[in-house]
């Protein structure tokens, strides 16, 4: 018999990120993220799920619960269909309602992501106390929990690849830049200066963010960072408490766990 398997799916603005979860081994496998800005179809998605099962030898048998958590609302009859054609099964789907069993708690349970629920949900089970979760994703976001669990606040930012892309496509002579840390703060040609521009003054944001939070709310935070690009911004990590790629994708988990 396969072990069994626990399947999450984040459907996020840029990427839908498909992540296995072992049962027994209690670890997490390599991630399949799949490119959203174009229209995706029910097909397309199967067969590149085919070829990551395949690739990594799994069986579609030991998948036994699959999560999902979308932003998009586009994309979610595309992934339930996909999911009851590929799995056999369909995926529990996270929404305001999911959130009356969690350790955590919001005043506005429709309005909340359920992706910054997911991330909020896994920060505060292992902290235990009041946590900031930052996301690196397609928008910069920063959720604030307070010592019972409760969602005290949200800040949302354009993220890092959103912020470059802007740029690019609305100026005429500057060019697209590879998201790389430079050297030096004073940018010497233009990629530079754009690269220099954006990790500093993101850099400087996020430090700014995160200590305005603590000095308005007079209360110190265990600080959490997830997300595509948190690895990108690896020079921030003393910033961190937890720096985990997998967050999301391990509330998902429990949100649905606990909704079983």
């Amino acid at each position: 018999m396969p072990q069994p398997m626990f399947l999450s799916i984040d459907a996020g603005n840029s990427t839908v990120v498909f992540g296995l979860y072992s049962e027994e081994t209690a670890t997490w496998h390599p991630t399949l993220r799949v490119d959203t800005r174009k229209k995706l179809s029910v097909l397309q998605l199967e067969k590149l799920l085919g070829h990551y099962f395949l690739e990594n030898d799994w069986k579609l048998e030991s998948v036994d619960a699959i999560g999902l958590s979308t932003v998009v609302p586009d994309l979610e009859p595309v992934l339930m269909q996909c999911c009851k054609n590929f799995f056999g099964r369909q995926p529990y789907l996270i929404n305001g309602y999911s959130y009356d069993k969690l350790p955590v708690h919001t005043g506005n349970p429709h309005e909340i992501g359920s992706d910054l629920m997911a991330n909020i949900t896994a920060a505060y089970s292992v902290f235990r106390e009041a946590c900031i979760v930052v996301d690196f994703g397609t928008a910069l976001t920063f959720s604030t929990v307070d010592d019972a669990g409760k969602v005290i606040g949200i800040n949302i930012v354009p993220g890092i690849k959103t912020a470059i892309n802007s740029l690019f496509s609305r100026t005429a002579k500057l060019p697209k830049v590879q998201l790389e840390m430079p050297a030096s703060i004073l940018g010497k040609t233009t990629v530079h200066s754009i690269q220099a521009g954006i990790f500093y003054g993101y850099t400087a944001l996020v430090k700014g963010m995160l200590a305005s939070i603590s000095a308005e709310t007079n209360c110190s935070y265990k600080i959490a960072a997830t997300g595509g690009l948190s690895a990108v911004m690896d020079h921030l990590n003393d910033q961190f408490d937890l720096v985990d790629i997998h967050l999301t994708l391990k509330g998902i988990h429990q949100i649905t766990s606990l909704n079983s």
